[in-house]
């Protein structure tokens, strides 16, 4: 018995270690204190109704940045307040892609990150570098990394159905995944444009996710 215990436990961790050689993904942790769990806490009761700190993902929510170097964006999420309202959770995302589409992972991707209003309590965000004053400038190899990613990440969590954009925030609400009980909450987006959800829907549609119309 404890030969077969040894053997089923060998073939377990052989098998963590092959889907761990694969994440397509480095780690740079954005800091993370007890301060920014109790800014969670306070986010997710007002916003969800529910203390919220880990998430099971059941969407992925592609973003831009808007502005900066990954660099820059990096050290803008880095804190955990606002930078220009003290006391309120700073925005994130668990991922972020670079113009040649490296990909960093900024927490565990579990982690609540709020990066779209309605969704973070069940939505994993990557954020890509550009779109710049709204131009749909997103590079071939951030599309081929977000493509990556999201496999990856359809494989490790089968609880992912939906990848929209946040430009798709309207649509997504036939998810069913919406909830946001602040009247009047709301912000019109246009990331990550229609070129580039297009590119992904093209690409992964038949791995069984769910997309909207560009």
């Amino acid at each position: 018995m404890k030969k077969i215990l040894l053997t089923i436990c060998t073939v377990l961790l052989m098998s963590s270690s092959a889907f761990a050689a694969e994440e397509p993904f480095t780690d740079k942790f954005i800091l993370w204190t007890p301060h920014r769990d109790e800014l969670i806490d306070e986010y997710t009761i007002k916003h969800y109704g529910m203390i919220c700190r880990e998430i099971t993902p059941q969407a992925v929510v592609v973003h831009w940045t808007a502005f900066g170097t990954l660099e820059s964006v990096w050290k803008y999420f880095y804190a955990e307040e606002m930078p220009d309202d003290e006391g309120r959770l700073n925005v994130a995302s668990q991922f972020i892609v670079d113009r040649d589409g490296t990909t960093w992972r900024l927490m565990p991707e579990t982690n609540f990150a709020r990066h779209i209003i309605g969704y973070n309590h069940c939505a994993i965000g990557i954020e890509n570098v550009g779109g710049y004053d709204g131009r749909e400038d997103l590079t071939e190899a951030q599309l081929a990394a977000n493509v990556r990613l999201i496999k990856y990440l359809h494989a490790k969590y089968p609880t992912i159905k939906y990848v929209f954009g946040h430009y798709q925030q309207d649509a997504a609400r036939a998810s069913g995944l919406f909830i946001e009980h602040v009247p009047d909450y709301y912000a019109i987006k246009t990331d990550p444009g229609k070129i580039f959800m297009s590119g992904l829907r093209e690409q992964l549609e038949e791995d069984g996710l769910i997309f909207y119309d560009p």
